[in-house]
């Protein structure tokens, strides 16, 4: 099945996909409360939207100093390469905008996941949202 990578706003043609796709992962599946998904910060950030044939799928943003969150694939179409190729475009994103880094809060089991991307850990575990994460990033060479 063909899917596109998209990089979109938060506006009010993608929002409601964005919405979506997160309310299902994190409110429902992960039980995060969704004020502290939707903190004020997506319109100011550039997100990635895939969509496979007419369906969007998954969802990923990053803020203006490289934070990279709130990467999310709908439950069915996990384990086909649709997180990797959400956080590759952040990164691609981050370099063309020849920011130094990218950064982000890994929930724990996902760190094998970032290790592959290039990311490498940083600091002490930490819980947010009931959820054990670690920092990680990835600094671009100069």
């Amino acid at each position: 099945m063909l899917s596109t990578v998209l990089l979109v706003n938060f506006n009010k043609t993608y929002r409601p996909w964005i919405t979506s796709i997160r309310n299902s992962v994190f409110t429902v599946e992960q039980l995060v409360d969704s004020n502290i998904d939707f903190d004020g910060q997506d319109d100011g950030a550039i997100h990635v939207l895939i969509r496979r044939n007419n369906d969007y799928i998954a969802t990923g943003r990053m803020l203006s100093d490289g934070h990279i969150g709130r990467v999310a694939v709908l439950k069915e179409y996990r384990e086909h390469g649709y997180g990797f190729k959400i956080v590759s475009a952040l990164i691609n994103e981050a370099k063309n905008k020849y920011l130094n880094r990218v950064y982000l809060g890994a929930q724990l089991h996902a760190i094998d996941f970032y290790l592959k991307l290039g990311f490498l850990p940083y600091g002490e575990p930490y819980v947010e949202a009931n959820i054990e994460h670690i920092s990680m990033e990835i600094i671009f060479n100069q």
